[in-house]
Parts: structure tokens; sequence; C-alpha cells
């Protein structure tokens, strides 16, 4: 199975593709897609191209399924809107592409790549770098975007099992992530 995560950005949004075999896990690719040198900064623009790169990127690596961040408010609101937009035209991306997509927090991430919910960034980049084998520590955000799709090669398989003996539908929710 080929698993793409995906770190949204508004400015930059990380993204990570790996091919999960039974419990092995094979770096494929990684990079950002990124928003800053567009002639236009106008919000329009920048989501038409997180959208457009997101799709280039589904397109090239043809993945199985997406894993995204799921985005929480933090101190300024605006902010907080304008990425949840972000994420919202990455998400209809990956949904346009006809691919499952399932969601996690940045501490369920953490837990999960570095065993520890507070995780600083260099933990993340030198972790996703010692499970995947990398010679050197990706950028941040493509390491965030790995850690997410190292993060459901883990943990998908377990929610779809759960909510398949629960009688729910894969979209129905779970508190350790969600799937749709």
């Amino acid at each position: 199975m080929r698993i793409l995560g995906v770190d949204p950005g508004l400015r930059t949004t990380g993204f990570g593709v790996l091919d999960q075999q039974g419990s092995a896990l094979r770096y494929v690719a990684s990079g950002t897609i990124s928003t800053q040198g567009l002639a236009s900064q106008a919000l329009p623009d920048r989501i038409h191209a997180l959208f457009d790169g997101l799709a280039e990127v589904v397109q090239r690596y043809q993945p199985d399924s997406a894993a995204i961040e799921i985005v929480f408010v933090n101190v300024n609101p605006q902010s907080t809107l304008l990425l949840g937009q972000a994420r919202g035209a990455l998400i209809s991306a990956l949904v346009h592409a006809q691919l499952p997509v399932a969601e996690y927090t940045a501490l369920q991430m953490k837990q999960a790549v570095a065993g520890y919910g507070r995780a600083d960034k260099m933990q993340i980049r030198e972790m996703v770098r010692r499970l995947l084998d990398l010679p050197g520590l990706p950028g941040p955000d493509a390491a965030d975007a790995l850690g997410l799709a190292i993060t459901h090669a883990h943990a998908g398989a377990a929610m779809a099992r759960i909510a398949k003996a629960q009688g729910i539908g894969a979209g129905a929710g779970y508190k350790a992530g969600r799937s749709h």
C-alpha cells in the first residue's frame, strides 16, 4: 500500500509518500508545495496553487490512501481560519482523486513517531530519518508529512478493524483519528 501524508500550510504544505508492505515501511518521496513565490498572494490564488500542487503529487505517486493533520485553533484566530481554508483545499484535492483520507492530530503523530506527544520538530525529523532509514534529515514540513504517513501505516488498519467490529462505517470518526 502506498500512503501519502500531508502537513497542511497556507505558505508551505509538506508531503511525504511511503510504501507499506506488512510492517515494513519504505520511503518513496517527500517535499513541499509552496505558495510563497506566487505573483499574487491573494487567498484564492494560493488555494488554487495548493490544490493543483497536491493533485500533481497524487498523479505522480499514485497513492492508495492519504493522511492529513487535523488543525486546532491556535493563538491567532485569523491564522487558524486561513489554515483551515488551505486544509479544505488539500482535502478536496485528495477526495477529488478518490482517495480515502484519514485525519490525525499533531499529538497522535508525535506519539506514533517519537513515542512522546510533546516531541519537538527536531525530534520528529530525527525519528522519521531513523524509521525510514534516510541518509539525511528531511525538512520540517516534509518530516511532519512523512510522520503522518507513518502514523497512518500503523494506526489506519487498526482503526478500520475497530470500525468494522463496532459495525460503524470508516467515516464515523474514532477518537484516535478520523477516516473518511
